[in-house]
Order: C-alpha cells, then sequence, then structure tokens
C-alpha cells in the first residue's frame, strides 16, 4: 500500500513537471520587432508531441509576413475556402500554451494568425491580434452635395492607397485589392451603424453613378447612395461575398477538445475573430473585439461563430464590438439529401456555399431525417459511416431507415453535436447585424450582460434555405440582461426575434419548432417599445421585464411590441412598460392557444 502512495506521489510529481515547462521564445531567436513567422513554425514543429508546454513570449510587437508561412488548403465554415498561410499551424498538440504576455501580434496581408486542428487542452492567452493594414476601407465624409446626391470622401486617412479604373474605386492592399462590395455607413458620434443606414449603401448604378480621384487621400462618389450621407459619415466597405471577403480569421478551432482563450484581443481579421467547428468545450474569457484607437471598425464578419460544436461553450467578460457581422453565432448544418441509395445509405450534400468541407458526422453520431418543407425532424437514427466524395458530397450510412422514406425533399440534421452555452457579462454592441444568434438543441444560460445591435437583439431562427443553420432550441434562459435601442438600423428590431425562416414554398408543421424559452427579469431601454417576436414557439415565458423609453432615436413605431403567430403555452407577466405615449400592443394571431396576459404595467 505505501509503495503504491509512493508511485502516485511520484506520477503527479513528473505530471507537475511537465506542466510546468515553459519554452520562452527569446532562446529561439524569436525577438520583437522583425518577420519571425519561420522561426515561430520552425519551433513548433520541434515541440511536436511534447504534452505540457507553454510557448512563453516576452513583451513586445512581432512581425508575420505571408511569404515564409507553414500553407495548407483550409476548409474554413462560414468563410471562403482556399490554400491559406497560416502563422501558428497548432496540429495535434495536447495542452499546448501560447501565453503572449500582453505582447502584440502584427499580421501583414492574407494570412491566418492562428489555427488549433486536432488538439486537446490548448489554452491562447495574453495576446493581441493586429494587421498592419485593415481588412475594412474606411470612407470618411468630408463633403456632400444633396442637389447632386454627391460626396468627397477621405479614403482610409491616405493609408493604403487607391486607384480609380473603368468607374470603379479599387482600394490597394498587401498584393491584393479591394473593390466596393459588402458596406454599412457608422456614425461617428455613437461608433454604431447610422440611423436607416440602407438609406446610405454604396451602390453603384450603372450609367448614372460616378467615382472620380481627386487626390491620393480623396475621391467624389455621385449618385452613389439613395440618400446624401451627412458630413462625418464613416463607411465600411469590405469586399464582394461570398469568395472575396472571409478569407483570414484570427483564431480557427477545429475538430479539438478543450479549448480555453483568455485576455485575447482580436482588432482586425479578414473575416471572423474566432470560428469555431467540430470542437468540444471552449472556454473563453475576456475576449476583446474591437476596433484600434486609429480605425472605426475590426473585423470583416462575426466575432464569434461555433458551428456543429458539444460540450460547454462559456463565454464571460468579453467586449465585441465595431465588426461587421453578428457577436456570437451558435447553430449546427442542415445538410440536403439528394438521392437514397439503398443499404441504408444517402447521397448528400453539405448545403451552403461557404459551409463546403464540413465535418457533418462521424460514426455513432445521432441524426435526425428532416423535411425540408416544414423543418421538422420525421426519422431518428444513427450514424454507421460517413464517406467523403469531396468538399460538397458525402455518403451517410445509417443504421435504420423509415420503411417507406417520406415524399418530398429531404434533409439531415445532427443531434450529437449541438452544445450548451453560458454567457455572462459580456457587452456587445456597435456592430453590423445581431448581438446574438442562439440555435442549438443544448441548454442555455444567457444572464448579466449589455446588448445595443443594429438589427434584433438575440434571434433565434433555424433555416433549412438560405443559411442552413440547424438547432431549434429547446432550453434557453435569457435573464437580467440590459438591451439598449436594439435595431437602430431601421427601427424594427426585437429585442428577442423568435421564428424559423421560411421561404413561400415552406410552411409551419404539425408541433411547433421552438420550445421553453425564458425572457425574464431584463431592463430594455427602447425607443419603439418592442419586446418579443415569436412564431411556431411552445413553451414561451416573457416575466418581470422593465421597457423604458430611450430618446436617442427617432421615437415611436407601429409595430405591436408582443406577436405570437402560432405559439402555445405563453405567459406575458408582471411586465413594466414605462413613459411610453402610444398604446403598447400585442398581436396574438388565431392559431396561437393557451396564452396567459396578467399583472402587467403599460400594455393596452
Amino acid at each position: 500500500m505505501k509503495k503504491n502512495k509512493i508511485v502516485c506521489i511520484l506520477f503527479l510529481l513528473f505530471i507537475t513537471q511537465v506542466k510546468a515547462q515553459v519554452v520562452n521564445v527569446a532562446d529561439y531567436g524569436i525577438k520583437p520587432g522583425k518577420d519571425v513567422t519561420f522561426e515561430v513554425n520552425k519551433l513548433l514543429v520541434s515541440l511536436k508531441g511534447k504534452k505540457g508546454i507553454t510557448m512563453f513570449f516576452p513583451k513586445g510587437k512581432y512581425e508575420f509576413y505571408p511569404e515564409n508561412a507553414f500553407e495548407q488548403y483550409r476548409a474554413v465554415t462560414n468563410h471562403d475556402n482556399s490554400l491559406k498561410r497560416i502563422a501558428f499551424p497548432i496540429f495535434g498538440f495536447q495542452d499546448f500554451t501560447i501565453d503572449g504576455n500582453g505582447s502584440t501580434f502584427n499580421f501583414h496581408g492574407k494570412i491566418c494568425p492562428i489555427i488549433v486542428e486536432r488538439s486537446k487542452g490548448t489554452v491562447l492567452k495574453n495576446i493581441k491580434i493586429d494587421w498592419e493594414h485593415s481588412f475594412v476601407n474606411e470612407l470618411k465624409v468630408i463633403e456632400n452635395n444633396s442637389k447632386e446626391n454627391s460626396f468627397v470622401a477621405l479614403i482610409n486617412d491616405g493609408k493604403y492607397g487607391f486607384e480609380v479604373k473603368d468607374n470603379e474605386i479599387r482600394f490597394n492592399h498587401y498584393d491584393w485589392q479591394d473593390v466596393i462590395g459588402q458596406n454599412i455607413a457608422f456614425d461617428p458620434a455613437t461608433k454604431a451603424p447610422i440611423w436607416n443606414t440602407r438609406n446610405y449603401a454604396l451602390r453603384a448604378s450603372f450609367g448614372k453613378s460616378k467615382v472620380v480621384k481627386i487626390n491620393d487621400k480623396t475621391a467624389k462618389f455621385i449618385k452613389y447612395t439613395k440618400k446624401t450621407p451627412p458630413v462625418g459619415t464613416v463607411f465600411a466597405t469590405y469586399g464582394p461575398s461570398p469568395g472575396g471577403n472571409r478569407f483570414a480569421q484570427a483564431i480557427h478551432l477545429s475538430n479539438s477538445r478543450d479549448n480555453f482563450i483568455e485576455n485575447v484581443t482580436v482588432y482586425a481579421a479578414g473575416g471572423m475573430a474566432l470560428i469555431a467547428e467540430r470542437c468540444e468545450n471552449i472556454t473563453i474569457d475576456k475576449l476583446n473585439v474591437t476596433s484600434r484607437e486609429d480605425r472605426y471598425f475590426a473585423t470583416r464578419a462575426d466575432a464569434t461563430h461555433f458551428l456543429g460544436c458539444k460540450g460547454l461553450i462559456k463565454m464571460e467578460n468579453s467586449v465585441l464590438e465595431h465588426m461587421m457581422d453578428d457577436g456570437i453565432n451558435v447553430h449546427g448544418a442542415y445538410v440536403k439529401v439528394e438521392k437514397y441509395m439503398g443499404n441504408n445509405t444517402f447521397l448528400c450534400e453539405v448545403s451552403h456555399v461557404q459551409q463546403a468541407g464540413i465535418v457533418f458526422s462521424e460514426p455513432g453520431d445521432k441524426v435526425a431525417l428532416i423535411s425540408r418543407e416544414t423543418i421538422l425532424p420525421i426519422y431518428k437514427t444513427t450514424v454507421i459511416k460517413t464517406q467523403k466524395l469531396n468538399e460538397k458530397r458525402f455518403l451517410l450510412t445509417v443504421s435504420q431507415v423509415p420503411k417507406e422514406l417520406p415524399s418530398g425533399l429531404l434533409s439531415f440534421e445532427n443531434l450529437t453535436w449541438n452544445p450548451d452555452l453560458y454567457m455572462s457579462n459580456n457587452t456587445i454592441r456597435n456592430n453590423r447585424a445581431r448581438a446574438a444568434l442562439i440555435t442549438t438543441k443544448g441548454k442555455v444560460m444567457i444572464e448579466n450582460n449589455y446588448f445595443s445591435s443594429q438589427m434584433h437583439g438575440i434571434l433565434i431562427e433555424g433555416d433549412n434555405n438560405k443559411w442552413y443553420e440547424s438547432g431549434a432550441v429547446k432550453d434557453i434562459t435569457i435573464r437580467n440582461n440590459t438591451f439598449e435601442n436594439i435595431g437602430y438600423g431601421d427601427g424594427a428590431g426585437y429585442p428577442l426575434y423568435i421564428s424559423p425562416l421560411l421561404t413561400s414554398t415552406q410552411k409551419l408543421g404539425a408541433f411547433k419548432y421552438h420550445s421553453n424559452i425564458r425572457f425574464t427579469n431584463n431592463t430594455l431601454k427602447s425607443y419603439n417599445g418592442l419586446l418579443t417576436y415569436a412564431k411556431s414557439v411552445k413553451g414561451l415565458y416573457l416575466e418581470g421585464n422593465t421597457i423604458e423609453l430611450s430618446n436617442k432615436y427617432p421615437v415611436g413605431t407601429e409595430l405591436p411590441s408582443i406577436v405570437l403567430d402560432y405559439c402555445e403555452d405563453v405567459v406575458i407577466e408582471k411586465n413594466k412598460f414605462k413613459n411610453f405615449n402610444w398604446p403598447i400592443k400585442i398581436d396574438q394571431k388565431e392559431n396561437s392557444t393557451d396564452v396567459i396576459v396578467k399583472k402587467n404595467i403599460g400594455i393596452k
């Protein structure tokens, strides 16, 4: 017995020593102020197979260029698949930590900073990720003329340079040019999308619009917007999509387990700040996605995005702002059934162009056969084999199939890879699009956060026709959060919007798509009095929320505060509407049943 104790103690001491191994990169010629891409990759190769390593960077600014970077073709969900240069290819590591010690990792050109693949227990901490040149082209309006609907813009303060050719402006970058593709107008006073931003979208009209280069810093745009933008307006333009503006994410987690991100700041990215797919357990503490002081904008796409993960996603104490898309998006994927091949095997196709290459399933996963008409499950079974044919198509063999296959178009959804989500003490604000998109069947808790977004606050959707993002929710609690001036993009955004996205050829099914959603004790500072839009929900509880009038944006709306469409088991209780001088309405459709409305203040 005593001998066994000694063995255990020695083993624990050994494990502690292994985990305490610190590699100071300065000892390997990796020093601030120069291109260290080659040296970093060489060091990573030498550490392969070792466990419990901390790669420590003395504080400084380290440069990374694409010319000497590791190269690999990468399929990155919700991005443009391509041959990518990678600064930190963390492939097949265990208990591996990168500690930047507050350092800035400064990147140049089309290079992906950090990719974690097939790894376990990876920690990224105390790092600032930036690019010498932002991927977002900035145009600041310095003059305007409403009579001819024109404006003069300062282009990126002259930092990057641009040219005008064939009446088209082209923004210079490291070794490529951007044209105007996706874009949005921001208000410099609020550092958020301008009110009614769609009126100012940059759209060239053939034969009418014109752009003229004035000098190396300024250009004049004639008839490029529906409405002449005010002086001071700042445009973000970031290339065409898909295929043109999501090619260099900052951090990519893939097929990995127990990932930790702590005290990491992302100032820019040619895509998302953090994209994770097929990962189990991700812990995020103090992730800051924001613009640098001399810029208005951060990433070209979402701050954080999770597809087909499981376990627990935990995000706390983070600030996500100034990005060109959502704050957080958690979902699965619907894949199309192209043909039943017999022998329990289906020919399937990845549905969305930017999901090409995803790992949809592995043996043992539970999957559901889905009607593409109603987006509702028809039959549940287990995966026996997944055989990849190419990025788009694969063969899926399951344990059992219905005796008679249903008629109509079909899809599959993975039921195993649905994570739980916990969000607390985060701030998501001043970004294009929504604060959060949540479509996971796992248990979700969202509490003590601050949200202020241009579109809906929290969108609970799911669709099998456009983005193919699956995950009818089963258990969501949203409590004690603050929502401020949600929907200032056009005045029609709801703090909570719940509805599957259906086309004209799709229809509501025999039972509800979403279930068990609690929205309680939240504070809403609102110029329009909107609270919740809900369609196809069973079990919706709107209780104890306080909605106060805000005068920051034009006040008023004709929309109902609460809309119930094909819902059942709804409780609307003890909500308070303060200082609104117009009727606060509930629009309950005839197809909604078992609705209780009581003890509310300010609802008529």
